[in-house]
Formats: structure tokens, sequence, C-alpha cells
């Protein structure tokens, strides 16, 4: 956004910052929800306190002019957008900066890095808008390179072409949000995807994360919308064919959606397009108690009415975030063909058959850009957006603010949950802290939630970020052991991969792992992400013997040896 200052330590622009009245209103009611809580107030500290050194490595002259050695930029590539991200970052702790900031602007320059680093042993992290809360983007490779990239996609970012008959666009992968709705605008079409990170995330990072947007029904996730994918490896290239539905064989797709550039970096991508909203419904649903809420919610997915939003908030959620001392469903419809008032309808009496009241009448609207919200809904959607920015002003007075999503079969929730607050509950005792544990559903699917859990506690200044692993480590152990995923949309990175590595299946991880080798074979894609490179760089055999590495693609503006 011009005009705007990306903050190189926490979430988004410097100029949204929590301050004045907007901080004390929120103080007080930490304050009130956690009495004697110290909340003194810390500053990041100034950028040369931390030390940066000079670049281990070198870039060849010819990618000279999209390369940046600056601290700042470097420091700002450095980490995500997790807790223990800002907390570090406040706290003066960001060990793992990478030696370089690489902003290609064509894909052949994606194949001349990629080259250049398995040549060097140069560990390289594809980044996006950097706002991974696993790890993700985080040069944390080990000591078997000779360096660490930050490869920084975001000059590729233009809609190239927009196919109105089957409605789809091919659309480069460094589009953050606002720059990819703002060029579909024009030609009446949304991708619909809108992720809490719309602002400050890209196609490319949420196709390499299988993100979710905020839709909570049908098309949920990223996966949803991809019609074929373009991925630079350092072996070549791969694009897959453009079709609505193909089953021939394992998919292409499939296998580079949530890879998280450890097999490949995504360079462009065609995507699924919808005609803009004009018809909208919206309500807010209150239940006095929570597991008739979570009923309701469950007839709801089961119903075939596909509410657009469908968001379950416990009552302490509904609380902290809307005001309201009851559990609350925020509820909505939309469609850009007809009416949505008999879903809407429908889906009020069925809230009612298991004890739901409406504060105020749903609303509808008809036009475009009019909203239908109301009530605890907007409160809701403006607390929604302002979370982050929340997050990062309570980190840096102390406390622990942060989350966990997750997704289950509705048989299994009752008993994940009770894990989940007994988990959390514990490990707060054990550090020291004192806090609340929360819930709310973000998707729902006919067989099953997405819960997403908060915790917000009260932390001792410079230990946060170890109170905050203990806690994150039990609860993840009790989301494995209750049946739920460790993540529904917030990627695997380096921080769920103990986890990930005991969710997925011992042979899919062989097959994968010989897979990254036959795609990476220097084994220099974000190290740690996903998955662990078959070989270290210095047991490869010589860079001429290595078989394909992209100069070898035939990518236009590439010279072939």
């Amino acid at each position: 956004m011009q005009g705007r200052t990306r903050s190189w330590w926490g979430w988004g622009n410097v100029e949204d910052a929590v301050v004045g009245p907007e901080r004390d209103a929120l103080t007080r009611r930490v304050s009130d929800l956690l009495p004697g809580a110290d909340l003194t107030a810390h500053t990041a500290p100034p950028i040369e306190s931390f030390g940066v050194g000079a670049s281990r490595v070198r870039a060849p002259q010819a990618l000279a002019p999209i390369v940046s050695e600056g601290v700042r930029d470097r420091l700002a590539h450095s980490h995500g957008q997790a807790f223990r991200d800002v907390a570090r970052a406040l706290l003066g702790k960001l060990p793992h900066v990478p030696d370089l900031v690489v902003r290609p602007t064509s894909e052949a320059e994606v194949v001349q890095v990629l080259d250049w680093c398995s040549d060097a042993g140069i560990a390289v992290v594809p980044f996006g808008g950097g706002s991974s809360v696993v790890g993700g983007v985080e040069p944390r490779v080990g000591g078997d390179y000779a360096g660490a990239v930050s490869l920084d996609l975001t000059a590729m970012n233009r809609v190239l072409e927009v196919d109105r008959t089957s409605r789809a666009a091919l659309v480069q992968a460094g589009a953050l949000g606002p720059q990819l709705e703002d060029q579909l605008r024009p030609h009446g079409y949304t991708l619909r995807f809108f992720p809490q990170s719309f602002e400050f995330s890209t196609l490319g990072g949420w196709l390499a994360t299988r993100a979710g947007g905020h839709f909570a029904t049908v098309l949920t996730h990223i996966d949803d919308l991809t019609e074929s994918l373009r991925v630079v490896t350092p072996a070549g290239v791969v694009e897959s064919r453009r079709l609505p539905a193909s089953g021939a064989g394992p998919s292409p797709d499939r296998m580079f959606l949530g890879s998280e550039g450890s097999l490949g970096v995504i360079t462009q991508a065609w995507v699924r397009l919808q005609e803009r909203p004009r018809w909208r419904a919206g309500a807010s649903v209150a239940f006095s108690d929570y597991d008739a809420g979570v009923n309701a919610v469950r007839a709801l997915s089961q119903s075939g009415l596909h509410p657009s939003n469908c968001r379950l908030l416990d009552p302490v959620e509904a609380f902290i975030n809307a005001g309201s001392p009851t559990a609350v469903l925020v509820l909505g419809f939309e469609s850009a063909d007809h009416p949505v008032t008999a879903w809407m309808e429908r889906a009020v009496q069925l809230c009612r058959d298991h004890g739901g009241t409406l504060p105020e009448p749903a609303r509808y609207s008809d036009t475009a850009d009019q909203s239908a919200h109301s009530g605890a809904a907007d409160t809701w959607r403006s607390s929604f957006v302002r979370m982050p920015y929340q997050r990062d002003a309570l980190a840096a007075q102390g406390m622990i603010v942060e989350t966990f999503e997750t997704a289950c079969t509705w048989d299994r929730f009752d008993s994940l949950r009770a894990a989940v607050d007994d988990a959390a509950q514990d490990a707060m005792r054990k550090v020291g802290a004192t806090g609340v544990v929360t819930c709310r559903f973000t998707h729902v699917y006919p067989d099953g939630p997405a819960p997403y859990f908060g915790i917000y506690a009260t932390g001792d200044w410079g230990r946060t970020v170890e109170q905050w692993d203990e806690i994150k480590a039990a609860v993840s152990e009790a989301l494995l052991v209750s049946g739920g995923t460790i993540t529904h949309h917030h990627a695997v990175g380096r921080d769920h991969r103990p986890w990930y590595d005991r969710q997925r299946p011992d042979l899919f991880a062989a097959a994968l792992r010989a897979g990254k080798a036959t795609l990476d074979p220097a084994g220099i894609l974000n190290p740690g992400a996903v998955i662990d490179p078959l070989r270290r760089p210095q047991d490869l055999p010589p860079v001429g013997q290595q078989a394909g590495l992209g100069r070898r693609a035939g990518v236009p503006g590439c010279a072939s040896s």
C-alpha cells in the first residue's frame, strides 16, 4: 500500500500499529481478564543492535541488480509472523539472518538463482509476503551450507491472462492479495480467497502452504481454486495441464501444493475465478449453551446450505473479540447469481432448533459493495482484521498471545477440545503463566470442524519465547494424540516438523524424500521445511556429474550447457 511502511519486526504496516486509545482499551480488557498481569510496554531494539554480519556469499554479477545486502532487508526476511518470531525480534534475538535477499523479476532469473546456489551449496528459502507462522521462511538451515538466500518473489506480481470463457486467470506467484484483486476487479472477477494475512501474503505463498481462506465451506483451501501450476526446480521446469478435473494418476499439482518451496519454486498458476458477489445475508446467533452451538454448526455443515461464513466463537473468544457474554455464531451467505434469503432463513431455523437466538434480525443486501454484517458480526470482523496488530502490542507487554489450528472429525471434537484445554492449562502452570484458552471454528465440513484455539496468558518478559515453546509442544502433542491434524491451513514449516513427521506415513515420507532428491539434487531448497534433503551438499558428486540442473531446463533467457 502506497504511503505505508512495512514493519521489519512485526505484523503489517508501522502506521497501523496499536497505539493511543486503542492500546489503552486493549490493556484494560486484558487487565480485566487477567488481573495482576505485568503489562509494561517494551519497544523493538534498534536494528544496529542485532550485530548482523556481512554476507558470507557473493552473487554472480549478472544477478547484482536484483540482490540486496541491506541489514534491515535481511532482518525483515529472517523470520515470519508467529508469536515466537515477534517476541524474539522484540528481545533482539534473531539468530538466522539470510546472507542476501534476491528479488527475481522473471522466471529466467529464478533459474539463474537456483543454478548458482546449486553450484555453490547455498540454501534457498522462497519468500512471499513473509506471513508464515510456522518457521517456514526462517533460514534455519543448519551448518551444511555456504550461506542462505531469501528468494523474494514479490516483484513477479502480474495477472498475465484472463480466460473469461473458462473463468480463470494466469497469475504470477508473487502477487500480494490486494494486487491480485485490483487486477481482477476491472474484469468483474475475484479469486474469492481472503485469508487473515490477505494484505501481506502472496498467491505463491498460499499455494506453497495450502493456505485456507476466509470462507467457511466448499472452497475453503487454495487447492480448490487451483487449475494448474508452473514450478521451477533445480532439475527443470514442471508445468501441469489446465484441466477442470482429471483422473489421470496422482496429480502433479498435489505434489507441489503444500511443499513450501522444498521441491521447487512456484512461479505462476492458473486459478479459478468467481464473479463478484451481489447478494449477501448476515446474522449473529447467540447460544447460552456452547455445546448446543456446536451441534447447530454440525447441522449446518451437513445441511447442504453451504454458508460462506460459519464461525462459532466460544464464550471467552466472543467476550474478548466481540464483547458478547455468550457463545456467538457469525453466519453469512453470498451469491453473484441469486438472492440468498431462503438459505439464511433455513439456517436460522436450524440454529433455533438447537437453542440459538438472534439478538437482532438477519440483514440482507443486494448491492455488490454493501455489507450485510451487523452487531457481533461487525465487531468480530473488525477485531479479526486487527488481531495480528493487537497480538504484537500484547507481545511487547510481556503477554503470550498465539493460536493453534487443527481439524478433526465431529465424533472426536469434544475429546480433542478437552485434551487441548487440559494440556494448555497444565503447560501454563508448569512455566509459571496464567491464562485462558479460547476456541472458535474457522471452517466446517460435513464430517468435521476446523477448531482454532487461542492462548492469552501472562508471561515473564525475556522468557516468553521459552514459555510459549513449552505450551506449543504440549498442545501439539495433545492435537496429534487426539486424532487431529498438526495444521489445517498454516503449513508445516520447521516448527511443526516433529509432529508432522509422526502424522504422515513413513513410506510416504520416504517417497517424498526420493522426489526431493530428483527435483533438488543439491538439497538447497528450504532445507528443514516439510522434508529434509536426502543428502547433504558436501556429500554430492561434482556439479558436472549432477543430472538435469535448471540451466538445462530450456527456460527462455537461460543459457544451455
